[in-house]
């Protein structure tokens, strides 16, 4: 592998650059776990999906019931966009998947995450919670814009809107998704595409430590220990992709930006209530739906290169000497 060698200057460019631009703002409060997903050489499989022709990165894991309680915090005092949804709380009928309460009244309200729910998937989240929750991230958080940034929503609860130029927070496409998922370099010496999303042709059980491992249904599967959520990454290694990220299978379906009918937003995923967990499984849903079993993740732009960081580097250190 090649190394990257800078010069003790250009390192010090560097170390300010990611003080100030390349890394989560000091006053954020949501910082979330990237993988990087390459091989922009990437045919798609038989489906039509997954060809992918730049490097990106997607999170880890799902957003979690902390990091939106976090978001609520910010930027719905007032909820004038409906980002909480009452069935969110403890109370709201849906315990299984509960995870936030709100308390106060509009303009004043607060929110926390329901005791030992924090790390798992969030849900009763529509596509535009989704959007509004990137452009925040995408703006810096804190007391950042939820309406443009990543997506241009001034208001809008309706309606199919595609992700701004520049974004650097987003909600997947259905190929980077697709990708991330399913995707192996090394499968078959040329790279190509698992069934499963835990780099597997069949999935082996439910139980954490199990190989091939996912939260999902099966009305067959004797001694299935109850139909819950379970924490991001709960499953660790045994249900990681390729690219290393975890319940992209089971757990909660997660929006992307297909607009298979047009007036739709995609699903992929499955859910701990589900089996649909196969790469031939696509569904779709209208965008403003909150549901018991729909969460997300966000997709973002790649590090910059090394290559990349040496050129700007070498930039700033000719016109250091120039001065």
């Amino acid at each position: 592998m090649k190394q990257c060698i800078i010069s003790s200057f250009a390192l010090a460019v560097l170390a300010v650059l990611a003080s100030v631009s390349l890394v989560t703002p000091a006053f954020a409060v949501v910082n979330i776990g990237y993988v990087d997903v390459g091989n922009i050489n990437n045919a798609a499989d038989s489906s039509g999906y997954g060809a992918v022709a730049y490097n990106y990165k997607i999170a880890k894991n799902e957003t979690t019931i902390s990091q939106y309680t976090e978001f609520l915090n910010a930027a719905a005092k007032t909820d004038n966009y409906s980002l909480y949804s009452t069935n969110m709380s403890s109370s709201g009928g849906y315990t299984y998947a509960a995870g936030i309460n709100r308390s106060g009244s509009s303009g004043s309200y607060s929110y926390a995450a329901v005791a030992g729910s924090g790390n798992k998937p969030v849900t009763f989240v529509s596509w535009f919670d989704a959007a509004r929750f990137c452009n925040w991230i995408h703006n810096g958080q804190g007391a950042g814009n939820t309406e443009t940034g990543a997506y241009t929503l001034l208001g809008a609860m309706s309606g199919i809107h595609t992700k701004n130029a520049g974004a650097t927070v987003w909600i997947p496409s259905e190929d980077e998704w697709y990708k991330a998922a399913y995707y192996d370099a090394t499968k078959g010496g040329a790279g190509g595409y698992w069934p499963y999303p835990t780099q597997s042709a069949y999935l082996a059980g439910h139980d954490i430590g199990v190989a091939n491992s996912a939260n999902y249904y099966d009305n067959g599967y004797v001694g299935y220990p109850g139909m819950t959520l379970t924490d991001v990454g709960a499953y660790g290694a045994n249900s990681d992709s390729f690219y290393g990220t975890n319940d992209q299978g089971g757990n909660v379906w997660e929006w992307n930006d297909a607009t298979p009918t047009g007036s739709s937003r995609g699903l992929r995923g499955g859910a701990w209530d589900s089996y649909d967990l196969a790469s031939s499984s696509r569904y779709n849903y209208v965008p403003s739906s909150e549901i018991y079993v729909i969460g997300f993740r966000v997709a973002s732009v790649p590090e910059p290169s090394c290559v990349a960081l040496t050129i700007f580097a070498s930039g700033m250190l000719m016109t250091r000497r120039k001065r």
